[in-house]
């Protein structure tokens, strides 16, 4: 990649933070201000950043534009949304879809719980990849050679006293969780949430995406959540199936 392409693209993350002025764009760069100027100039001319009237700059709505088109042809995502609802329906709780790709697990759909406690997670936004019961799921299809490369370079902060230590623990984990096609995450991440989740297979039976369901003690203990894994694969199931085009898409619409 080149310098000024890097430059630009750091700009954004920047900016997700909230509005910067000119200076602050400069001092994170380390570059001289007519540089920064000149950067964010071209993103303003494509719409990605916005220059307000006090002079800082923000993010642009043609980013927000480009990306919520990104994720509305990310097939897997509109094929699983209505399987995704119908079980939130079903159970109450958050529901999550989740891929993985250049090196992070990334949720791309979440069902909000109908319960007044909510979860903190977002679209878009890296899971803990060490605990994450999606992330499990996601890694633990790849080849033993890659599992073991990323299991290696991985850190592994602890949440909580039940989470994943380090790399051998992580190895093992994976290992069961691709034996018995499911995963959880009970207390990994945060004491209080436990997790169960299942894959979503594509025609060649490798697994493309990962779906769960989350609530927080309070709502349901663990043990009640685990009941729910049977619908949880059902839901999966029915989702790989369509994906993949093994089964017709069920009609959602009631008679």
């Amino acid at each position: 990649m080149s310098q000024t392409v890097d430059r630009a693209l750091s700009i954004l993350p920047l900016l997700a933070e909230g509005p910067a002025d000119l200076g602050q764009v400069a001092d994170r760069l380390g570059v001289h201000k007519s540089t920064a100027l000149r950067l964010l100039r071209t993103l303003h001319e494509h719409g990605l950043v916005y220059r307000q009237s006090d002079q800082r700059y923000r993010l642009g709505a043609r980013l927000f534009a480009l990306a919520q088109e990104a994720m509305e042809n990310l097939d897997v995502r509109e094929i699983a949304h209505p399987h995704l609802a119908r079980l939130n329906e079903r159970c109450g709780h958050t529901v999550h879809l989740a891929v993985y790709e250049e090196g992070e697990v990334l949720y791309i759909d979440k069902v909000e719980s109908r319960y007044p406690v909510r979860m903190y997670s977002r679209i878009g936004k890296p899971v803990a990849i060490t605990v994450a019961a999606v992330a499990k799921l996601l890694l633990a299809d790849l080849p033993e050679p890659e599992r073991r490369t990323i299991a290696e370079r991985l850190e592994y902060p602890l949440y909580t006293a039940r989470s994943t230590p380090n790399a051998p623990a992580f190895l093992r984990e994976l290992t069961k969780v691709r034996e018995q096609g499911w995963a959880t995450d009970l207390g990994g991440h945060e004491e209080s949430i436990n997790c169960v989740a299942a894959p979503i297979r594509g025609a060649d039976g490798r697994v493309v995406a990962a779906m769960s369901v989350s609530a927080p003690n309070v709502v349901v203990t663990a043990d009640e959540l685990l009941t729910l894994l049977p619908q949880v694969r059902r839901t999966a199931d029915d989702i790989s199936g369509e994906y993949s085009g093994r089964t017709p898409a069920k009609d959602t619409v009631g008679p």
